[in-house]
């Protein structure tokens, strides 16, 4: 046969036997895929084999990729996106309360919510408590005010109740007063404020001035689930996160959250192989004084492989490991948001405590994240972070701040010369208002300074800091950006800090993952990365900007396999079993609420 007939042969067969080798495990079709990928924005189908995207394209040229084993899903038209990465979410201490958690988030009205509250203290049992720990403002209520204790006390009567107010404030009714021996005596926290009424006696109200501490260890005296209640609390968490078209997570530790005790759940959940997530985990210090303490007792415990951004998309295991410290690394840089009181003042001795734990981190190479939300407290971090790397350069070491609102332009050069990076949240969607009646309008319009950040070719990624401040749900972070609004309607931003929605998409995808150098094989539907993804409820780049807040996911994929469903694609996903405890609020209200 002459060379030439052999190369048209070879031409002629090349692309059978290219599909032969890449057979399809499971194929989306007739999507409107927002593939956030710059040379193919957007699609009608893609093929997934094993746990990677093979192919991305028209329905036809997709439908190549098919066979007898591989299941076809229609899309109906609905809008498909990467998978949604939260690069700040306390997962795994939220996964062990969330089950004895009534969840106000996104609840219309204060009426609605007191029925709840009602509903729900006449089930729990005598021996527990109804709870209500964060995600959730007074302005998104129609009513636009906080609940009194004389309605948290019609509502619950001899229950015991608390019900927890961002990082301001919490409410006791009589039952949780008398439960937790509080009385006239009891001294005032450092940093907190028990209430008394004119004859001295506690009203119900904790206040934090502004250490959230009083908040946090009262929370903490409140009985927990049994074991087996946990496991499948977490199970139920994570599962609420997956319809909201989350499988990555970044959590960021937490107070109260002790490392290794706290990770029994995750830690066996990941050998089962059934968490729903990727879940890197930082490690949180939690006891004053002691922090630089616990670094050297945890990097002795724990090898952290560098993660410098090679693509690991080759390894079909789901990601749950070490990734480093934070977000708390010392108590005394603890820079509480309470935004209706003054701004916290760091106490002298903290540069030197901070300086001795990141640059134990960085002579070993661990990566840190810091909680960081005033530009004064941003400036002093950043005095310690410049010390440290001059005595040991960073050297292309993964770091990065938490929240960042009110940082300068200034510090913005800092953190992009010291290759550091910004994780982002909507906490401005729920404190806006208190937020502007102590530093104005003004000081709100680019608050945080989220176009700045990434025009200055920052690592930028966007996160919800919930459950305890902020809500979980990641499509008000991105509605906060689009819109630069808060869950009240108030419009604080200004028109030049807000996002076109593709930009504020990427930032809860490429730019999560770009906070750990993971972007090369995630955050995008592109051939060779990960099969990550989700059907939404919604058009999201036409629907009303005010309803993207309320959008769901329909199908979850994770690792190329479905993981949630719901409606027509329920019967595709594993099912999820009742909550445990009978009386869980999950069991009557699921998690966030549409109503």
């Amino acid at each position: 046969m002459k060379p030439s007939t052999i190369l048209l042969v070879i031409a002629f067969l090349l692309p059978y036997s290219i599909h032969a080798q890449e057979q399809a495990d499971l194929i989306i079709t007739n999507g409107k895929v927002i593939t956030l990928n710059k040379d193919q924005p957007s699609a009608e189908a893609l093929a997934i084999a094993g746990h990677k995207i093979i192919a991305v394209g028209s329905n036809k040229q997709i439908l190549k990729y098919s066979n007898s084993k591989a299941k076809v899903i229609d899309a109906k038209g609905e809008t498909v996106i990467p998978g949604i990465y939260d690069s700040h979410l306390h997962v795994i201490r939220g996964g062990r309360f969330y089950n004895a958690e009534l969840r106000w988030d996104g609840v219309k009205s204060l009426k609605r919510a007191l029925t709840m509250l009602r509903e729900q203290a006449a089930r729990t049992p005598a021996d527990q408590w109804v709870r209500v720990v964060g995600g959730w403002s007074e302005y998104q209520f129609a009513e636009k005010r906080l609940p009194t204790l004389a309605e948290i006390n019609d509502a619950t009567g001899t229950t015991p109740a608390f019900i927890l107010h961002l990082y301001g404030q919490a409410f006791l009714n009589k039952a949780g007063i008398l439960k937790l021996g509080i009385t006239g005596d009891t001294p005032n926290p450092a940093g907190g404020l028990i209430q008394k009424d004119q004859y001295g006696q506690p009203t119900g109200l904790l206040v934090a001035e502004p250490n959230a501490f009083i908040l946090y260890s009262t929370l903490a005296k409140l009985p927990e689930l049994k074991q087996e209640e946990k496991i499948n609390s977490t199970k139920q968490f994570i599962s609420e996160l997956n319809s909201l078209g989350v499988t990555s997570v970044m959590d960021a530790g937490g107070g109260f959250q002790n490392f290794p005790d706290d990770y029994g759940i995750t830690d066996e959940l990941s050998k089962k192989a059934e968490l729903t997530v990727r879940l890197p985990y930082y490690l949180f210090a939690q006891k004053p004084g002691t922090e630089l303490q616990d670094y050297i007792k945890w990097i002795n415990m724990v090898e952290i492989a560098e993660h410098s951004g090679e693509n690991h998309s080759d390894d079909h295991t789901l990601e749950y490991r070490v990734q480093g410290g934070g977000e708390n690394l010392v108590a005394s840089a603890g820079d509480f948001e309470n935004f209706i009181k003054p701004r916290p003042e760091l106490p002298a001795l903290m540069e030197t405590q901070l300086k001795a734990v990141i640059s134990k981190l960085v002579q070993n190479r661990w990566p840190f994240r810091l909680h960081a939300t005033y530009n004064e407290s941003i400036s002093r971090f950043l005095n310690v972070i410049e010390q440290v790397d001059r005595e040991t350069p960073l050297n292309g070491l993964i770091w990065f701040f938490d929240h960042a609102e009110t940082v300068s332009d200034e510090n913005l050069d800092r953190i992009k010369l010291l290759g550091g990076g910004l994780a982002i949240q909507d906490r401005m969607a729920f404190q806006a208002e208190g937020f502007i009646s102590r530093y104005g309008k003004k000081a709100a319009l680019n608050t945080p300074p989220v176009r700045r950040m990434m025009e200055k070719g920052i690592r930028v990624g966007g996160g919800t800091d919930g459950t305890r401040v902020s809500s979980y749900n990641p499509w008000l972070g991105i509605y906060q950006f689009v819109t630069g609004k808060s869950v009240g309607g108030l419009e604080f931003a200004a028109k030049e800090n807000q996002l076109d929605r593709i930009t504020a998409l990427k930032l809860y995808t490429q730019g999560s993952a770009s906070l750990i150098r993971q972007e090369h094989d995630r955050g995008m539907l592109k051939k060779g990365y990960l099969a990550d993804l989700a059907i939404l409820s919604a058009d999201y780049l036409n629907v009303d900007e005010n309803d993207i807040k309320d959008i769901r996911s329909v199908l979850t994929i994770l690792n190329g396999k479905v993981i949630y469903g719901s409606g027509e694609y329920k019967n595709l996903a594993p099912e999820v079993p009742k909550a445990l405890p009978d009386w869980s609020p999950v069991n009557f209200y699921g998690g966030y609420q549409y109503q």
